[in-house]
């Protein structure tokens, strides 16, 4: 038989199924009377599927299939009696391949007697499964097989509940709320702490591309990328007034260096919850936004969720429920520093969902931001950044935290994106510090948080980057240097700065920032390209050069990222799955379908292992020639040399545009 929708009650669990995309399933179980009718971060589907259902004659088996996807519900017999829960059974329909298996185990425990459970929902492990996506992690692993994960948002840690396996299939596990993921030898859990039902969508796809874009396809494509964003980002830890930015953008135009966004990190406003430019430190917003833009630079300005209790709109948002409540005890979830205060004071957060907060946080933004000129927005601390983690103690407008805590920066990014929008913007962009499953749909770029100026730390970046292009977020960035610990006086430091840079010329955004030493209060040390040395700095400007002459390239891959899903910087095995190597291969990456690039991660290193995955011959920028695909190689790595390949097609040349942008790699500078 057919049907729209397959619903079946076995004990005390309702199973739903619903076609939702091509090869794609949504299952949903509780132990509630009705589903909860939220979708999570799911779209509704493009098209309207049906089901083909075909059951045992003893009805103890019953097979779904949407296309070539299959799910089996197995009742299994167990003397004296039946066992009281389905065993769930995921296939590729047209092989009969076992993609991930279900077990026959309690899977929700109602909490207080209330509709919210603790789920937990148990996999079998397939010998060889590879594991990809979940977000940003700092564990330093591409293969996340083997790892147990905290569903939590963290700095640092973004927390994206979908994974892709190399047995061919993705899985979206489709909870708000904080939970874990255990991705052990001997099973895989999911576990959600509160949640009125078990919610997961699932795809069977042998290709990571493809899965990739059925995921994009059912919770949303990330927008056109802004024309400005491509270019460098210039950013300290703070500049201090508005005559500083200034007198540090002059100075770029100056030196004829690129530069398309300049940022003014935290502590440009008065007070949190204010959210407009101190009138003292930035006298004219308006006169500042107009120059730089004169000059092509892109003003960015840092706003933060957190609320000040001395704003003059504390006590609307408080009698309005427009903020984070907690469960005992006061609403203040957070102990940071504010401008003009001289110690730290206990703050309250923004609850963007509700949307009256949306609505209101964003109409205070249009008018002491966007109004002045300002469409560029860094979203920092969006996690939220609270002290101490305690989810299951707030209560935001949609429920308790333990149960929605998760998608806090998808509602957040949600209020910049609705109001750009209905303000006629068309490319929209903002910074984030933490992303949900469907961030990207809201133009949500995230960067990996408040990392250490270290070389082990670039290093576990490449793999944190492309986790992260593998969960959905194509844009993607991390301080270039690192965040703390820098010191642009010294060699090691220097040698890192420019290693990262020349890992993030091939980053989807392209952003200086870093705290740097000497640190002073609430300020940091010098972190302008210049400020590294006169070697540093030569390699650096022509790092800038290359990257402008590349930003046609970035946008083609842009757009790509918009139209399929397929995200610009991404795994070897994404545009090679046939390669076992390029399964392998977790410290190198392709930029676009055209580039792969390989950074330079030791201190004083100066050659690296190098692997061209097979089917195509591979440019080598560096030493000027031609070299083979499917093999392994020591590649020459100078300070000023980081080892990149330009794709060269059957019969032909590599991409003589790539050639002219990437020649200055080649050139040793005196």
């Amino acid at each position: 038989m057919q049907a729209k929708v397959y619903q079946f009650r076995h004990n005390r669990e309702w199973i739903q199924v619903e076609p939702w995309g091509l090869h794609a399933l949504r299952l949903r179980i509780t132990l509630n009377e009705t589903f909860s009718g939220h979708d999570g971060a799911l779209l509704p589907p493009a098209e309207e599927g049906v089901l083909r259902i075909e059951q045992s004659d003893d009805a103890r088996e019953t097979r779904i299939v949407h296309g070539n996807v299959q799910l089996d519900i197995v009742l299994a017999h167990k003397e004296p009696q039946p066992t009281p829960y389905a065993r769930l059974v995921v296939r590729r329909h047209s092989d009969q391949k076992i993609l991930f298996s279900i077990r026959d185990e309690r899977r929700l425990v109602h909490q207080a007697g209330g509709a919210l459970c603790q789920a937990m929902m148990t996999c079998d492990v397939q010998v060889g499964e590879r594991l990809y996506g979940l977000g940003q992690h700092a564990h330093g692993r591409l293969d996340q097989a083997g790892c147990v994960l905290d569903l939590r948002q963290r700095n640092g840690e973004v927390a994206i509940p979908w994974l892709y396996s190399n047995k061919g299939y993705g899985l979206l596990w489709n909870h708000r709320g904080t939970g874990r993921v255990e991705l052990a030898a001997n099973h895989t859990r999911w576990v959600a702490d509160a949640t009125p039902e078990i919610d997961i969508w699932f795809v069977a796809s042998d290709l990571p591309a493809d899965a990739l874009s059925r995921y994009a396809d059912a919770t949303g494509h990330v927008p056109d990328f802004p024309r400005w964003a491509s270019g460098f980002w210039q950013c300290k830890l703070r500049y201090a007034s508005q005559k500083e930015l200034m007198e540090v953008a002059r100075e770029y135009k100056r030196r004829g260096l690129p530069i398309s966004v300049i940022v003014a990190d935290y502590f440009h406003w008065d007070r949190m919850g204010e959210w407009r430019f101190d009138p003292v430190a930035w006298p004219d917003p308006e006169a500042m936004v107009a120059e730089l833009r004169a000059m092509g630079i892109e003003l960015m300005v840092s706003i933060w969720p957190t609320v000040n209790p001395a704003c003059q709109d504390f006590a609307y948002m408080e009698k309005n429920n427009l903020l984070l409540q907690t469960d005992r005890g006061v609403s203040s979830v957070t102990h940071f520093l504010d401008t003009y205060e001289d110690q730290r004071v206990y703050l309250h957060h923004l609850d963007p969902t509700n949307p009256a907060a949306r609505k209101f946080h964003w109409e205070k933004v249009k008018r002491n931001y966007y109004d002045a000129g300002i469409r560029a927005f860094w979203l920092d601390a969006c996690e939220p950044e609270i002290n101490p983690q305690d989810y299951e103690h707030l209560r935001f407008h949609v429920g308790p935290g333990c149960a929605v805590a998760c998608a806090y920066p998808q509602a957040l990014q949600q209020a910049y994106y609705d109001g750009l929008t209905a303000a006629g913007e068309k490319e929209i962009l903002t910074l984030c510090r933490s992303a949900w499953a469907g961030s990207q749909r809201y133009g949500a770029a995230v960067w990996s948080g408040d990392i250490p100026s270290t070389f082990d730390s670039l290093s576990r970046q490449i793999r944190a980057g492309l986790n992260m292009a593998m969960s959905g977020i194509p844009w993607w960035c991390t301080d270039i240097g690192g965040f703390t610990g820098g010191d642009p006086r010294d060699e090691t430091f220097r040698e890192l700065i420019v290693r990262w840079f020349q890992y993030g010329l091939f980053c989807p955004i392209f952003r200086l920032h870093g705290v740097r030493q000497p640190e002073t209060l609430k300020s940091g040390g010098p972190n302008e390209v210049w400020s590294f040395g006169d070697k540093a700095y030569d390699i650096i400007r022509t790092l800038l050069e290359i990257r402008e002459r590349l930003r046609p390239y970035v946008h083609a891959q842009m757009r790509k990222a918009s139209e399929s899903g397929i995200p610009p910087m991404r795994p070897l095995f994404v545009d090679f799955p046939d390669d076992p190597e390029a399964w392998a291969s977790e410290d190198q990456f392709l930029f676009g379908a055209d580039l792969i690039v390989a950074p330079v991660t030791e201190q004083g290193a100066v050659e690296r292992s190098v692997y061209l995955p097979s089917g195509c011959a591979w440019y080598d920028v560096c030493a000027e020639q031609h070299r083979p695909g499917g093999g392994r190689f020591v590649a020459p790595a100078a300070l000023y040399e980081i080892p990149v390949y330009i794709r060269v097609p059957p019969g032909g040349e590599p991409s003589p545009e790539l050639l002219h942008a990437l020649a200055p790699l080649g050139r040793e500078r005196a």
